[in-house]
């Protein structure tokens, strides 16, 4: 009998454990908005609802959007005195927290919410380490379907990856024990190195401190190199800079799990058009969560131009689940530099970007032998029909067919700071289909 209970108690541990990252959700990078990059702690119920109708007002959900997500400062003082459940602040929250998710449910959205792997918030108040079973639980009450999840004041249980891998992973099973699909965005910032550990108990985790509206400054607060074994993340982490440190890490992302670099800026001011073109562009290669920082009730058409790209959120939902990565890298003498990135698509197509974070214009062929490096000589000698993803077409649809190309594209010009997207079919696969069948 003993024998028998402890095999079924070994049994429960490995569904658990299967269950902990495999929860059909995130099956494509989620997509959707936070509070954080816009309102900071300044957020309020009605903050949130006007959210979602800047969703419906935009058409987002038509795009993946779907996500409306409640960061931190939503806390009341102190948790209830007798069960030790969360509470809501009940001056911003007059409704609760159960009504509100029920409202953005209403309008066919989904409701997420925030919480910290530590005694406090990054904010200062209530974080969830030691509650994770009631938070959980109580998440799921209210209707959550998004659990982002912080690192700040964690009590010195960091600097191994077993040590952040056990913190996270209580809260892991704890959302999984609930029964409601929640979704787990774990939020440490690249601390001991997620992709190694997270991909088994998260559906996406930050691989580098916090980012901030420039393009590529280099702030001390953000100091590391490389996020491989780095020891302090920090944050105001410039855009570029997060590029480069989601360069070697695509390899470990995949279908239900991604490297999340980070809510996306644009629109909030700090960059010009071409930078935040790359941003998002870069972003969804890299096949990064699409989870936007804007004031999403009141956008500019350019802001709007960018976060619709339906081309370009298309390679990023593509069902292959790979993440570009950088072929080359090189400095350019008055600063910056020049990198080409390609990746993988459905039905044998495949991505190729070319970033130039260069303060000039420059002129580059982009060879298939570099594109190509993994498929081999065939495909690097080969003819494709090349779709520029930041062209419409007579149409007015993203995806520009711009000719034949037979083992390069000659003579590319990429201004300042920008980048170029393009998709590219062997001709002899080619049917002048719609490009989102391709």
């Amino acid at each position: 009998m003993l024998k028998q209970l402890t095999s079924l108690v070994c049994i429960s541990l490995v569904v658990l454990n299967a269950l902990a990252h495999n929860n059909g959700l995130a099956l494509t990078p989620q997509m959707g908005w936070d509070t954080w990059n816009y309102y900071g702690c300044s957020i309020s119920e009605q903050t949130i609802l006007d959210a979602a109708q800047g969703f419906i007002k935009y058409d987002l959900p038509k795009y993946g959007y779907n996500y409306v997500v409640m960061d931190d400062c939503w806390q009341a003082p102190a948790r209830n005195a007798t069960t030790g459940a969360p509470i809501a602040d009940p001056t911003k929250f007059p409704s609760g927290m159960k009504a509100l998710a029920d409202q953005i449910h209403s309008m066919g959205l989904k409701f997420g919410i925030y919480s910290s792997a530590g005694m406090y918030t990054c904010g200062g108040h209530f974080g969830s380490l030691g509650y994770e079973t009631i938070d959980a639980q109580t998440y799921a009450e209210w209707g959550a379907d998004y659990l982002k999840y912080d690192n700040c004041y964690n009590e010195g249980q960091a600097g191994t990856p077993k040590l952040s891998y056990d913190r996270y992973a209580n809260m892991s099973f704890a959302l999984n024990a609930t029964g409601r699909p929640i979704l787990y965005s774990m939020c440490n910032w690249g601390e001991d190195g997620p992709w190694n550990f997270a991909p088994t108990i998260a559906n996406s985790w930050r691989i580098s401190g916090d980012i901030y509206d420039n393009y590529n400054r280099f702030d001390e607060r953000c100091p590391c190199l490389s996020m491989i074994d780095c020891k302090l993340a920090g944050y105001h982490c410039a855009m570029t800079r997060i590029i480069d440190f989601a360069a070697p890490v695509g390899q470990k992302a995949g279908t239900n799990h991604w490297n999340d670099l980070d809510m996306l800026e644009v629109g909030n001011g700090g960059m010009t058009y071409d930078e935040y073109v790359t941003h998002f562009s870069m972003w969804s290669i890299l096949k990064s969560p699409l989870i936007l920082g804007n004031n999403v009730l009141n956008m500019t058409n350019e802001t709007l131009e960018i976060i619709t790209n339906d081309a370009i959120i298309a390679v990023n939902q593509d069902s292959t689940g790979s993440a570009a990565e950088r072929m080359w890298k090189v400095p350019v003498f008055s600063g910056g530099d020049l990198s080409s990135w390609s990746g993988s698509l459905v039905n044998n197509t495949f991505v190729i970007a070319l970033l130039n974070t260069s303060p000039e214009t420059q002129y580059v062929t982009v060879n298939f032998t570099d594109v190509f490096i993994d498929q081999g000589p065939s495909y690097q000698t080969g003819t494709y029909v090349i779709y520029d993803l930041w062209q419409k077409d007579s149409a007015g649809a993203w995806g520009k067919d711009i000719g034949t190309y037979t083992a390069a594209i000659p003579d590319v010009e990429i201004g300042m700071h920008q980048v170029r997207i393009w998709k590219a079919v062997p001709a002899s696969t080619n049917s002048r289909r719609d490009l989102a069948e391709l």
